[in-house]
């Protein structure tokens, strides 16, 4: 009888014990959650429906440049194209905002090539590039990052996902996907691309 008590006893401590384990899970779930939407709310000030009101169809290059550009969907279809495959967007709190099977992009390298950074000889590399949102959400790369590192080799300007334009995220974005979280420098509704030289 004495086991049989005892049997009941660890029953019933290990099923308390997995109920609070799965309290725990879930709360720290929702914290994620709650923790991602902040960080969202921080980046990008404004709430979801407003989102079509900060849709830009044109891309303007300009700073430090010889060629200043205005990009467009069609004008990014005569560059380079690459097709990217399967990539994730995760933000700085380590949570997946978005699984990706197929996209479509320019190198930003391409881009800026074609712009023709101002320097003054091959010496001259220092400058910085900022992606600008429509919401000025901003992501910044250095010359070298971009020029003299493997990152640079996956910096894109895409313009289609799974087959279809990207529509409420405006029509081009720039994704960095060597970042180990992809997400603090995926510029949605992209305005402009500043080349600016360190003084």
């Amino acid at each position: 009888m004495r086991q049989v008590i005892k049997f009941i006893a660890v029953l019933m401590i290990t099923f308390i014990m997995m109920q609070c384990t799965k309290s725990e899970t879930a709360q720290a779930e929702k914290q994620a959650e709650t923790s991602q939407a902040i960080s969202e709310k921080e980046n990008h000030k404004h709430d979801d429906k407003d989102d079509l009101k900060y849709v830009s169809r044109e891309v303007q290059v300009k700073g430090d440049i010889v060629n200043p550009l205005t990009l467009t969907v069609d004008s990014l279809k005569k560059m380079n194209v690459k097709e990217l495959r399967d990539f994730k967007i995760v933000c700085q709190s380590g949570l997946t905002k978005d699984s990706i099977e197929s996209t479509k992009g320019v190198l930003l390298t391409d881009i800026l090539d074609k712009a023709k950074i101002a320097q003054k000889d091959h010496k001259d590399r220092n400058f910085y590039i900022v992606a600008r949102a429509a919401d000025d959400y901003k992501a910044t790369f250095s010359w070298a990052e971009l020029f003299n590192n493997p990152t640079g080799e996956k910096v894109y300007v895409v313009f289609e996902q799974n087959g279809e334009p990207l529509k409420k995220k405006g029509e081009m974005i720039v994704v960095s996907l060597s970042d180990i979280k992809t997400g603090p420098r995926h510029v949605k509704w992209l305005k402009s691309i500043e080349v600016t030289r360190v003084k």
